[in-house]
């Protein structure tokens, strides 16, 4: 999920971008009296190696997520070996910014390290779930505000996923796995985060488990509600009646990377399991040159409902992410199908605002 941009710009062109988002309006003065707005970030951005996104991020958002460089595969590569370098980068830049970082994640069955594929005992299992939970967490305890302790666990009918995980430590690890947090992060928000949770299925499952957590004096602070949505297709009430259930139980909820496809699903089903991938056709990518206009007002409307329903909750919501800046990063201009052309923020692939943008920022009365 690397974004692509030309590593020259012209002096003008910069001036350009610079010039147009210092006059946009800033997500983060506008919504700063209802929840934290937030983006993710990948490794060229941590970096500063793009300068234009650079300024939009400072200007636009108060909450950070890494796309990628706190998961286990990347940040303990090896069973003995820890790489912090651009975690410690993100750290650094978000202090300097007066940012927030979500940490995103410890316990993912996704990109782990290629030495977890080969573990067969449940004491070598168990071992790297003690360490790597005790080790990264205790590190950014204070540095960062939130961990996504546990990331995407449950499958579509509330179950718990079958992965090594629940294979090799059993029905519990997930509430052991927040009693690490909690000890090794004691000044830092702990929240659980998956997708489809709000649907009324796994929502029950991702409810039980929150249930679970706190049955066992063990802390949870929140829920994260990925959001990967259609345009045109938002489950509303469905997303209502989740925050009403999730805030009920006293925890915070969030919106944690939320972004709305515009193009056609090749399945009847609605996921964001990275695994899951297909075979691509002209159908399938409809938009390769750009979004024609009435497929922006599709976007715009589901955004602007979508956000009104959030200042409507927003006493329950603490806060809202996207995944990712602008369009070219997208992670779904590969998923589920490679080299299609999504447009699913809020901003375009040059940093310009799109009238989705604009009808976002009208939904908090002035």
């Amino acid at each position: 999920m690397i974004k692509k941009l030309p590593l020259i710009f012209s002096v003008s062109a910069v001036l350009f971008v610079g010039t147009a988002i210092a006059q946009t309006p800033s997500l983060k003065d506008v919504f700063k009296k209802e929840f934290l707005i937030g983006t993710a970030m990948n490794a060229q951005q941590i970096e500063g190696k793009d300068t234009a996104a650079d300024r939009l991020i400072k200007q636009q958002f108060n909450a950070v997520t890494p796309e990628n460089c706190m998961k286990a595969e990347i940040i303990q590569p090896r069973w003995d070996t820890y790489n912090f370098d651009l975690a410690d980068k993100l750290v650094a830049f978000a202090k300097k910014n007066n940012i927030k970082i979500n940490a995103h994640n410890l316990i993912w069955h996704s990109q782990l390290p290629a030495f977890m594929h080969h573990m067969q005992s449940a004491d070598s299992v168990r071992q790297y779930f003690v360490n790597h939970i005790t080790k990264v967490a205790s590190r950014y305890d204070g540095k960062v505000y939130s961990w996504d302790v546990v990331n995407e666990a449950l499958n579509e009918d509330g179950t718990l996923r079958k992965d090594i995980f629940l294979d090799k430590l059993g029905d519990d690890y997930i509430v052991e796995a927040f009693r690490l947090a909690q000890k090794a992060a004691p000044h830092t928000k702990l929240y659980y985060n998956d997708y489809n949770i709000e649907q009324p299925k796994k929502r029950a499952g991702a409810i039980a488990l929150i249930k679970k957590i706190q049955a066992a004096g063990v802390r949870i602070d929140g829920v994260g509600i990925q959001g990967h949505w259609k345009a045109g297709n938002v489950p509303m009430a469905d997303i209502e009646e989740s925050i009403k259930e999730y805030s009920a139980l006293g925890i915070e909820v969030m919106f944690t990377e939320l972004d709305l496809s515009v193009l056609p699903n090749p399945w009847d089903k609605v996921t964001a399991d990275v695994s899951a991938t297909t075979e691509g056709s002209a159908k399938m990518n409809p938009y390769t040159k750009s979004l024609p206009d009435s497929m922006q007002q599709v976007l715009a409307k589901s955004y602007a409902d979508l956000f009104t329903l959030f200042v409507k909750y927003k006493k329950d919501i603490s806060r809202v992410t996207f995944w990712g800046v602008d369009d070219g990063q997208s992670w779904l201009n590969g998923f589920p199908i490679r080299g299609r052309t999504n447009y699913p923020l809020l901003f375009d692939r040059n940093l310009k605002p799109k009238p989705a943008f604009f009808r976002v920022i009208a939904t908090v009365k002035k």
